[in-house]
């Protein structure tokens, strides 16, 4: 390979995206704390609104709420407080 050919296949692997990593904050207390009131009529509110629902599953970076009809997926990073019903 000349000279050339090296600095084409060098840029050509310069120009490739890197991979996407996602990362995600999970604090167990919280998690562990959502589990043990699953079932339960909540207040949560996030730092859009605030919803009051039954909490029907916890995972470890959502939670699921019914509200009536109507199923709220609501991630735990946007949480700012939970208060039992």
């Amino acid at each position: 390979m000349n000279h050339y050919q090296q600095n084409q296949a060098r840029d050509m692997h310069a120009n490739q995206p890197m991979p996407l990593q996602y990362y995600t904050l999970v604090d167990p207390f919280v998690v562990q704390t959502l589990k043990s009131v699953v079932g339960k009529m909540l207040i949560v509110e996030t730092t859009k609104d605030t919803i009051r629902g039954q909490l029907q599953d916890v995972q470890p970076d959502h939670i699921v709420l019914t509200a009536g009809d109507s199923t709220f997926f609501v991630r735990i990073q946007q949480i700012v407080t939970i208060m039992p019903i």
